[in-house]
């Protein structure tokens, strides 16, 4: 298996598929880069390099007590793209892995970066505030911790089975192997590291970063997301990301990486030949 390491000795895990344009993909919470599996297939298929990471804490990455935070995340990310050297990626985040894009742009620039895509992302702002009314209020992530805490591998089942795929709508065809799968990667976290992201992908303020965007960035998210709704967080999102493009995916769950990979699989091509 292939590990960089870490400013402060943690051991990331990556896949690198493929040869061209890397495609730098970055994951959700609770997950790893197996979710990504279907969307580097594709791209490393078409004449793509397919790279995607544990992040710390997650997967086969190290599970260090602190630097659970967006801040060491985006750093982590810099330190892959710098390890294997990659120049002029495309940058591709899911969900809490978005969050982590935004704030590496908003740290470390664009340098190394062509083109980004924020798929079912948490930016700008996750958490109800004065200032950001549409969020969720904080009693939904204190949920979540607690829940986590009492049976985390029953959350995540119950997640997986629920609102992520959307299966808790009429007429959803979610298979097992997708809510097993979920959970799996779930349950390869650390406890601590795990607890801690819920913090990182929902207090998190990106805003700034966003505003810091001057590249080509391909925003897609489904109208039917039910963990991080369209409203507060992709149509946000483009109304602060110079040069974005809105691909909102009508009826689409959270986890349309699975959903609708084929679309997504599509749109991800085309915008990377583009």
């Amino acid at each position: 298996m292939s590990f960089i390491t870490t400013t402060d000795g943690t051991e990331l895990y990556y896949k690198d598929w493929g040869t061209g344009q890397a495609v730098v993909f970055s994951h959700g919470w609770p997950l790893n880069s197996d979710s990504w599996e279907a969307q580097m297939l594709h791209v490393a298929s078409n004449g793509f390099r397919a790279i995607a990471h544990d992040r710390r804490g997650h997967g086969r990455s190290g599970q260090p007590w602190g630097g659970n935070e967006m801040d060491t995340y985006a750093d982590d990310l810099a330190a892959l793209l710098e390890g294997l050297d990659v120049r002029d990626a495309i940058l591709v985040g899911f969900s809490t892995g978005g969050g982590e894009v935004a704030r590496y742009i908003g740290r470390h620039g664009q340098k190394r970066v062509a083109k980004a895509a924020l798929i079912s992302s948490v930016p700008p702002l996750m958490l109800k505030t004065a200032a950001n009314p549409g969020g969720l209020p904080i009693e939904v992530f204190d949920g979540i911790r607690a829940a986590s805490i009492a049976d985390r591998s029953q959350l995540y089942k119950d997640l997986a089975g629920g609102p992520f795929f959307g299966a808790n709508r009429a007429g959803a065809k979610v298979s097992q192997g997708m809510i097993d799968s979920f959970w799996r990667q779930g349950m390869q976290a650390g406890h601590k590291n795990a607890l801690d992201c819920i913090k990182a992908f929902s207090e998190t303020d990106f805003s700034d970063d966003l505003r810091k965007f001057d590249l080509p960035t391909l925003i897609v998210h489904g109208d039917d997301d039910q963990v991080v709704p369209i409203d507060a967080a992709g149509r946000a999102s483009a109304k602060l990301v110079k040069n974005s493009t809105l691909k909102e995916y009508p009826g689409a769950p959270h986890g349309l990486t699975d959903t609708h990979k084929e679309r997504l699989n599509a749109d991800l091509l085309e915008f990377a030949r583009a």
